[in-house]
């Protein structure tokens, strides 16, 4: 997986998500990627251990991809040998009625990693500039001063969101939240496939909805507010990687390779030393419990 480069698909500059592959052409067998994966894994493994003893840094990933783009299963496959106790992942629905009596970001807020843990957003704060985007009307739902219709909605208020996503993430930054953030860039002709997969095989016909259907037919406006949300909030502090999905198996060492590399540059990152005066009576701690 040497040819693999991760800040390939990082955005420093605007982008433009048609001339960005879904695909890559790997001379690789399936085989030595689910090694490489595995390697990566127990690598993010030990990272975190080391994470939570250092007590210091939290770790937000975002997760943002159209329908089938294989969020659920690259969390389950990247994230697998991590401790259960660092890392949680919270998955963002249409907001419920208590969540709709804050404003839009409060639940992000409260889903925040602790220090020397890990949470996973699977879809994220940027659903507020995306599905919002696409279905305007789910704004009013938000009970928003001055917004009783669609067309009350002033021109610039897309931008000023941006600038919040921006502003909450840069906050988060600058007190110890590492920000990670990924769009599973998936083509509509493999989104077709794989929902017809789960149409075919009887044990996925749950994961089936019609609605499916419907949001897969405005594609081009989603390929659109997502290419406009990636170039509006990709920052030093909080960078968005546009990574190939067609394949999931190269989707998913890219995005813990990615992660792994990121979080090693952190070289502040230790385990805490013993206390001096604790260390210097190891032996009379040990033949104590030695006499036992």
């Amino acid at each position: 997986m040497k040819t693999i480069k991760c800040d390939d698909f990082r955005v420093d500059s605007s982008i433009k998500l048609s001339d960005l592959p879904t695909a890559l052409n790997i001379d690789t067998s399936e085989k030595k990627k689910s090694k490489a994966l595995e390697k990566t894994r127990e690598k993010l493994s030990k990272l975190q251990d080391k994470m939570y003893a250092h007590n210091r840094y939290g770790v937000l990933i975002c997760l943002q991809g159209m329908d089938t783009a294989g969020k659920d299963s690259l969390i389950r496959e990247v994230f697998k040998e991590f401790n259960s106790r660092g890392v949680v992942v919270h998955s963002f629905k249409t907001p419920n009625s208590s969540e709709l009596e804050h404003d839009y970001l409060w639940r992000h807020y409260m889903a925040l990693p602790e220090k020397g843990k890990f949470s996973v957003f699977n879809r994220t704060q940027y659903e507020n500039v995306l599905v919002t985007r696409v279905h305007p009307e789910y704004i009013l739902n938000e009970n928003l001063p001055g917004i009783e219709s669609v067309a009350d909605i002033p021109a610039d208020f897309w931008q000023k969101r941006y600038e919040q996503i921006n502003n909450f993430e840069k906050h988060i930054a600058q007190n110890g939240t590492i920000v990670l953030k990924f769009f599973l860039h998936l083509s509509k002709e493999e989104q077709r496939q794989r929902l017809l997969r789960r149409l075919d095989k009887e044990e996925h016909n749950w994961k089936f909805s019609p609605g499916d259907l419907k949001e897969r037919a405005r594609w081009d406006e989603y390929q659109q507010y997502y290419e406009e949300a990636i170039n509006n909030t990709s920052k030093k502090h909080a960078p968005w990687y546009v990574v190939p999905a067609d394949n999931k198996e190269t989707c998913r060492y890219i995005v813990a390779k990615t992660i792994l590399d990121e979080l090693e540059k952190y070289t502040d990152i230790k385990e805490p030393e013993l206390d001096p005066e604790i260390k210097k009576h190891i032996a009379v701690y040990r033949e104590e419990l030695q006499k036992e």
